[in-house]
């Protein structure tokens, strides 16, 4: 058992952690307030192969495993969670066309994925369906023309700003089985989007209700087969579920080295913070969630690429801690920055905001803990 990186492994974390420091770090209070992400900074993105990470290489993609994407995701989280996040949700599509798609698929859209010439973004939950997926309403209507799409989707990160939206829609009758993946282009007619909304985190990234009234796509936009969209879904999320756990981790680091540096410099009481003893227990005790987080989110990432059969728990066991422990560091970090940490100017106020998402998105961690629980059960018998 060898829990060191790998000498690639290690080059592609620090290629993402200088492209994040370089291109992203500077500019993410700014991006904040304006509410967008630069659609410049894709292709700059693209160059490096994190256009489509699960993409093969046949399509344009880099074909890494999901190890290798979440020490991207944690590396471009360092610089920011909001834009880093963005950049997975786009790949966890590309994961599921490549995975999933026809050869005619993958060549219609994937090239355009990998380039970031077509930004992607994942349209599952709606106003009244969010941790109940398998209840969604959207439905498709086969027609002679194509796909006849009505309905809603709700929180789609992206909305508005995507070149494409990777849909679950309804095409057969209650429950899971009736669900089908299908890809919708921007400026399809009848595709209309919500006015962005106004979160507590997360704020470059354009956030909207994505709406379809008569909206009618090709046949050929269907993905993979009829039926298998709910499948699709969930083993998409297995693997964004890890994702969004890395951006997290990747960003508690940041507020966590912030910390550090931050207490070996402010005085109190004649001495720096750091040589409180009381307040080196606190830094402690926040290394250990680290660590812990990131072995174990590294396991759950290595079963996945094995095809382990508890791979499943495992994703949801590590978004359940990672995500728990990342907040967890981020919210103690303000503290131990006392009032300065509450300003903007030390961005670990906007660290906090950011992971608090975490823990509600790409499953709640509530609805990982239903996962681990049946998942025991099952197990048992």
């Amino acid at each position: 058992m060898d829990f060191a990186l790998s000498e690639e492994q290690q080059a592609i974390f620090d290629m993402a952690r200088a492209f994040g420091a370089d291109h992203i770090a500077p500019f993410a209070r700014s991006w904040e307030a304006e509410g967008t992400i630069p659609k410049a900074l894709w292709p700059k993105v693209a160059e490096l192969g994190l256009g489509g990470v699960y993409v093969s290489e046949e399509y344009g993609g880099s074909g890494l495993s999901r190890l290798d994407a979440t020490l991207v995701f944690e590396a471009l989280a360092m610089s920011c969670p909001a834009v880093g996040s963005f950049l997975s949700i786009h790949n966890m599509c590309g994961g599921m066309i490549d995975k999933f798609g026809s050869e005619e698929t993958k060549a219609a859209w994937l090239p355009g994925l990998c380039s970031m010439e077509k930004v992607f973004s994942y349209c599952l939950t709606e106003p009244g369906s969010g941790s109940d997926a398998a209840a969604l309403r959207t439905r498709a209507e086969r027609t002679n023309e194509g796909w006849k799409l009505n309905g809603s989707k709700a929180f789609i990160s992206g909305g508005s700003y995507s070149d494409a939206y990777l849909t679950m829609v309804r095409t057969g009758g209650d429950g899971p089985a009736g669900i089908s993946t299908v890809i919708v282009a921007a400026g399809t007619p009848g595709l209309s989007f919500g006015a962005l909304e106004d979160k507590m985190g997360w704020r470059a990234q354009p956030t909207a209700q994505v709406q379809f009234d008569d909206c009618t796509i090709p046949h050929s936009n269907l993905v993979g087969e009829e039926g298998k969209g709910f499948v699709y879904a969930m083993a998409g999320l297995d693997g964004g579920r890890l994702n969004i756990a890395a951006s997290a981790l990747g960003g508690a680091q940041a507020a966590f080295d912030a910390t550090l540096a931050y207490m070996g410099e402010r005085k109190a009481f004649g001495r720096t913070l750091d040589q409180f003893q009381a307040l080196q227990f606190r830094l402690a005790e926040l290394e250990v969630k680290l660590q812990s987080a990131r072995t174990f989110l590294r396991q759950a990432a290595w079963k996945l690429d094995n095809k382990a059969p508890d791979a499943a728990k495992f994703c949801a066991m590590a978004k359940l801690l990672v995500t728990d422990n990342a907040f967890e560091v981020a919210n103690e970090c303000l503290q131990l920055h006392g009032g300065y940490g509450y300003l903007a100017d030390y961005g670990v106020e906007k660290i906090v905001r950011d992971l608090r998402v975490h823990q509600i998105l790409e499953g709640t961690n509530e609805i990982m803990r239903l996962i681990i629980g049946r998942a025991l059960l099952a197990e048992r018998n």
